[in-house]
Formats: C-alpha cells, structure tokens, sequence
C-alpha cells in the first residue's frame, strides 16, 4: 500500500441521491489524499455504484458538492471528465473488436489523435500482458482478460484520478489476484484510486484507508488495521488430539486470556482471546508441551473486515435485502 500525505485529489461533502422512494446515498462524505487508494466498502445496493456514478458526473446528486483533481463537480463536469478514468462493474469493451482497436478507438474518442491513440494501445497491451492477445476479438477473451482491457481502457488518456467500481466482480479467484497485482502497480505509479468493493479481503490487501457504507451512509472509516481494532484482538485457537485433555487445555489457556475462552467439544477445539500475539503463542505452546498436552492445530486468528462489517452493521456483507435490491436496479437503470 502507497502510504501518503499529500493533498485530497477527491473531496465530497454531503453527497445525497434518491430514487423514487429508495435513499441511495445519505450524506456521504469522503476525501481521497493525492497518490492513495480509498476502499468504498458495503455489500449490494449500500450505494457504492450511486456514490462512483455521481463522482464521474454519470450521475448528479440531489444535494452536496464534490471537486475531482481540482474541478468542481456541479460546474467543472467537462473538466472532471478529462481527469479521471472509470472501470465499472462489467467491462464496457466492444466484443467485436479487437483489444487493440478497442483501445484506439477509446483514444481516438480522447481526442489523442491516431498515431498517439495506437502508440498507447501497444504500451497499454504490453502493460497488462495482453499483447500476445491484442489483435484477437475481445468476444474470444475470458473474463479476466475483459477486466484487464477495461481498466486499460481507463487509462488511455493517463487521467491522474482512476474510480474501480468492483473491479474483480465475476472473477476467478487467480483472476482476481492477478488483476490486484496489475491494480497495485498503478498505485506504485502513483495514481488515486476510488476502490469500491463488496470483498472484504480486497479493501484489505488494497486500500490505505477504508470507509465502510451501509444504506448510503458511512459509518466507519479507517485504516483495516485501525477497522480490525474495534473488534477487538486477537485469538488463540487450538485443536488438541484427544478431547480428555480439553479440561488441562483450558487451564493453560486461561492464564493467558483476556476474556471468555470458547470451548467447542465435539471439534475438540478451544478460542481464547489474547494480548501479545506470538508471544503468548509461543507460551502457551511451550506450557502444552510440558504437560504432555498433544495438539493437532494450532494458531492466532486476527480480526478480518468480514468480522468488523457484522459488528459495525449487525449483518454480514453478503446478500443484499429487498431495498438494497431495488437500490440496485434503479442505480442500473439511472
């Protein structure tokens, strides 16, 4: 992750929008330093999708202001246009035409000129190692190949400002992690990403800071670190191969925890919260070891975002509800 002080390359200040009945966005503030990467994080129709088409001006708010790269959203809309690149949900490429001329074409559409357009077609091809593939139709492509030229197609006019609109929806596991690779090299360029996302382990590995969304609002932000503390700490878990031990396990354990320690029997299993991560690890291993005590897994499970959303929400970041739902569809049809 691109760690970095400088000045906000997005601000948006009381971002509000509804359709018919349904509050899509509910006075979402966010701001987005020079040079980092902001995780937007919330499951199906939190208003993810609403709160990107506002910032690329596909859609207007109801109320609040934002200035994109210095522009002013509500009077700047042209100038906001040529500062950033979009990647949405499905990847917007023509099927029928080849890699290389669907990005020509969208450089033409930049106005970068033809002989301009088809040299940042061959850098970008060669870029996200789809040269091999780039005179081929894109109707001939697998899914992560489509991503990789959609996000390259968001980069033809080099925009300083790049919003990723679940970037890895779709995808194959290798897929998702090979298009995270290619995300991650643009930060190093130094580009400002917007990262919306409904994988939590995505914002994780992603984003500098994190701002979690649910029903149009933010309701936490922060580093993963900082969202994983709310939750509380760390956890020992453990395995011991024979249950008639679980009793001498949990002596050990208990000198150790710092609350309730959860004990589930037919697994064999016990989970003890903890302060001091390994080296409390190592203690209780050495303590098991001297009395005798065999254990068949053993580890520390850390908070993860899945764990800090449900805390924060009530409900997991899965299955959107009949709102959410409807919020979805009017985000489409919008």
């Amino acid at each position: 992750m691109h760690q970095t002080t400088a000045a906000p390359a997005i601000v948006a200040t009381g971002l509000r929008k509804r359709f018919g009945d349904v509050v899509a966005l509910d006075g979402l503030d966010l701001t987005v330093p020079e040079g980092s990467v902001l995780g937007l994080l919330g499951p199906n129709g939190a208003g993810k999708t609403t709160a990107v088409s506002i910032l690329t001006t596909l859609l207007e708010p109801d109320e609040g202001s934002a200035t994109i790269a210095g522009a002013d959203l509500r009077t700047q809309p042209g100038e906001v246009r040529r500062r950033i690149g979009l990647s949405g949900q499905f990847a917007a490429v023509d099927e029928v035409l080849t890699g290389r001329e669907n990005l020509v074409m969208i450089g033409r559409l930049y106005r970068l000129g033809r002989t301009r357009s088809k040299q940042r077609a061959a850098e970008l091809l060669e870029r996200f190692d789809l040269s091999d593939a780039g005179d081929r139709p894109v109707k001939t492509y697998s899914g992560g190949m489509r991503r990789r030229l959609d996000l390259a197609g968001a980069l033809v006019a080099e925009p300083p400002v790049l919003f990723l609109d679940e970037p890895t929806t779709g995808l194959d596991p290798r897929s998702r992690i090979e298009l995270w690779g290619v995300i991650r090299e643009l930060v190093s360029r130094g580009a400002t990403l917007l990262l919306t996302t409904q994988y939590l382990e995505e914002a994780d590995q992603l984003a500098d800071d994190i701002v979690v969304i649910d029903h149009g609002r933010a309701i936490a932000s922060g580093t993963a670190d900082q969202l994983k503390a709310q939750v509380g700490g760390e956890r020992i878990e453990l395995v011991v191969a024979d249950a008639a031990r679980l009793d001498d396990a949990h002596q050990v354990l208990a000198a150790h925890a710092t609350g309730d320690i959860e004990v589930q029997v037919p697994a064999r299993a016990l989970q003890a919260p903890i302060d001091g991560g390994v080296d409390v690890l190592t203690d209780v291993l050495q303590e098991l070891r001297h009395r005798q005590i065999e254990i068949s897994d053993v580890g520390i499970r850390r908070p993860t975002l899945d764990d800090v959303f449900l805390t924060l929400t009530g409900h997991v970041a899965e299955e959107p509800d009949d709102d959410a739902q409807r919020t979805d569809r009017a985000e489409v049809t919008a």
